[in-house]
């Protein structure tokens, strides 16, 4: 395979898991019949971010690094919250 084809196949996975993040939050938003984030966003914001940050770099194209890096830093902020305060209910 050659390189070109498979960093098309990962950006295509990353996005494929970025798209996922709206899929999870508007089913759960369906089913509870209210807006809702559930924490498998925020995962499947990480693993997009991540991957789809790896496609930037080797695209070496620095708006779409700063931009998912950027995110990186918000969808972690948001699982520590989340965590924390699970910590402090218990």
């Amino acid at each position: 395979m050659q390189d070109t084809t498979l960093w098309i196949i990962v950006g295509f996975a990353g996005q494929a898991l970025f798209t996922m993040r709206f899929v999870v939050q508007w089913l759960a938003s369906e089913k509870a019949k209210r807006s809702l984030i559930p924490v498998a966003f925020w995962f499947f914001s990480i693993g997009g971010g991540v991957v789809l940050l790896a496609y930037a770099i080797h695209r070496d194209d620095p708006v779409f690094i700063a931009g998912q890096a950027g995110g990186l830093i918000i969808y972690a902020r948001n699982l520590w919250l989340i965590y924390g305060e699970k910590r402090r209910a218990a």
